[in-house]
């Protein structure tokens, strides 16, 4: 019985670690696909299998694509939102009554700060993505901490509450 549990606890451990995980949604960033206290299952193998405690893959076969939810790390926090671009996509950005990026034909504003950060930028570069929260008025994402590596992504939410 003793070794039955000790592999059941030792499965469990993997699992956890390369496969799956759980997190509950803190803010608004997300609205309406995802609310705060709402919780998502995270695919950790989605795009390979990550060492848990370091940003650096054993292997990988895929890469985010447009559209996946995606949970990454920056600041040392788990952070959820959309991809919107991948490497190699135009980054449009238009100067007309104010400062937007335009993604799948709809204008997203874009603050001066976010603007000079990048403007002269044409393409998202290998390695990277572009990601926006749904709910982009209340949204910290990509147009404040500029693209995310495709390293930093810890898996793709394959489950919402």
């Amino acid at each position: 019985m003793k070794k039955l549990i000790f592999f059941g606890l030792l499965i469990g451990l993997f699992l956890k670690l390369f496969v799956f995980d759980f997190l509950k949604i803190s803010g608004k960033s997300m609205e309406p696909t995802l609310s705060s206290g709402n919780h998502i299952v995270i695919n950790k193998a989605a795009y390979g299998i990550q060492n848990p405690f370091t940003k650096e893959y054993y292997f990988t076969w895929k890469s985010p694509k447009k559209n996946d939810v995606v949970t990454f790390l920056n600041d040392n926090k788990i952070v959820v939102k959309r991809c919107v671009l991948t490497e190699g996509d135009s980054l449009e950005i238009l100067v007309d009554s104010g400062y937007h990026i335009i993604i799948n034909n709809q204008k997203v504003p874009l603050s001066e700060f976010q603007y000079l950060q990048f403007a002269g930028t044409k393409t998202v570069p290998r390695g990277y993505i572009f990601v926006l929260g749904d709910n982009f008025l209340y949204s910290v994402d990509s147009r404040d901490y500029g693209f995310v590596s495709t390293k930093s992504i810890k898996g793709k939410a394959i489950i919402y509450e």
